[in-house]
């Protein structure tokens, strides 16, 4: 590998049906991902991700043995980010994975070029979901953050005026690309104040982000 060469994105695929978890690890295998598993049912998606460690698991959320979200929750720590890949599209499925732990949420009819891209876009921390789930994420997330057992107490560690701008943009439900607009600065260098921030508050992915921010009422708009 040359000094000039990306890293490579590490992913395992986990779904039931074999013709479609074949051919979504081929297109990402094709894409230039390294597929270092796959798996057919949720016990087999839980050790192999662990065995593996991979950047991004691409899971379905009606396995059998365990559903999605149980897979989220049996990883516990795991750097691993996850994104959900489902043939539904329900309120309630979307919330329950993202709770468990789920980076994104893309249904099946999403096209070749948008899988691998939320791939590659999970893999980099951000949060991805077919148009029009994000914003039912972003209202679930001010609902819990008004109710009383919500720690809105919770110290704010010393974070930077930037990543402090950043935060309150990203508890918006801004991409990382139109932050860096706003704020006339890079992509790369959202993402490194985003890592940053995640490392400063001991959170490991955007979604973990977004309830922190609107739990402290980062995401109210100032005067």
């Amino acid at each position: 590998m040359t000094e000039h060469s990306t890293t490579v994105v590490t992913v395992v695929v986990a779904d039931d049906h074999p013709l479609w978890r074949d051919a979504v690890a081929r297109d990402l295998a094709e894409a230039g991902m390294s597929v270092l598993a796959t798996a057919a049912d949720g016990p087999s998606a839980v050790n192999r991700t662990k065995a593996t460690r991979p950047d991004v698991l691409v899971l379905d959320l009606n396995l059998p043995g365990l559903r999605g979200h149980e897979v989220c929750a049996a990883l516990g720590d795991l750097p691993t980010r996850v994104l959900v890949l489902s043939a539904s599209g329900e309120q309630q499925d979307v919330l329950e994975a993202v709770k468990a732990g789920a980076t994104g949420y893309l249904v099946k009819s999403a096209s070749r070029e948008e899988i691998v891209n939320a791939v590659n876009a999970t893999a980099r921390g951000e949060a991805v979901f077919t148009p029009g789930l994000a914003g039912l994420v972003l209202g679930e997330f001010h609902k819990l953050s008004t109710q009383p057992h919500t720690d809105s107490s919770r110290p704010i560690p010393e974070l930077t005026a930037r990543e402090t701008e950043v935060l309150k943009l990203v508890a918006t439900g801004l991409s990382y690309k139109e932050i860096a607009a706003e704020l006339f600065i890079s992509h790369r260098t959202v993402q490194n104040h985003v890592q940053n921030t995640l490392g400063k508050l001991q959170l490991h992915n955007r979604i973990a982000l977004v309830r922190f921010a609107i739990a402290k009422g980062l995401e109210a708009p100032e005067a």
